[in-house]
């Protein structure tokens, strides 16, 4: 019996007939805050960075990582919050709901999702830090129907995976959003990596 197992195409998916979005065209608020040790000042903070990205007609707001908490390993477990329980257990949720239902607006920040590839990094006489210290990776993609669309979440150090984009992709995501908090060590050269495969790829 001949095989119909053809090398060529081993490795190529199947082609997708992607959906079309809600809207086509529309504002994205993209709110970068600066993080005090006061987590009530952080999540009024947020608000009102909400409330004026969507006064300037924003129907999509992303908000930074770990915004309602200082990055530090110390600070992960007296910040976190069990938002399953919602209310006072979670006031950064509870804000998020209430903002949302308010503004009529989407906030990328209200979807659950596990950072999948944890911030592990030491280089001596420079920066040490290990997120996995405190904190325990996800194990599975996050994908949100929005009124924008579908939308892949991924956070900071997610992005420098293309497989989670490259799922995200056969899923039929219309955005990727994956909001970071990178120092100036290795942030700089991230970014200017990122720029030069970029621009490899529009040549």
């Amino acid at each position: 019996m001949a095989s119909s197992f053809k090398p060529e195409q081993a490795g190529v998916p199947p082609a997708l007939q992607l959906t079309t979005p809600p809207v086509t065209k529309f504002k994205i608020g993209l709110c970068q805050l600066s993080v005090t040790a006061d987590k009530e000042r952080n999540i009024g903070h947020a608000r009102k960075s909400i409330e004026e990205a969507a006064q300037k007609g924003a129907q999509l707001v992303l908000l930074s990582e770990i915004w309602n908490s200082p990055y530090s390993n110390d600070s992960f477990p007296v910040y976190a919050e069990d938002i399953d329980a919602g209310g006072d257990a979670s006031p950064s949720t509870a804000m998020l709901s209430e903002v949302t239902r308010v503004l009529k607006i989407t906030i990328k920040a209200e979807a659950k999702h596990r950072k999948i590839h944890l911030f592990d990094i030491d280089i001596p006489g420079k920066i040490s830090f290990k997120e996995s210290k405190t904190l325990s990776a996800g194990e599975t993609p996050t994908i949100v129907d929005t009124e924008v669309g579908r939308i892949g979440i991924g956070i900071c150090y997610d992005i420098r995976f293309q497989e989670l984009a490259m799922l995200y992709a056969a899923r039929g995501a219309h955005l990727l959003c994956y909001p970071g908090e990178f120092n100036m060590t290795t942030g700089p050269l991230h970014w200017e990596l990122l720029q030069r495969a970029r621009g490899a790829c529009e040549k």
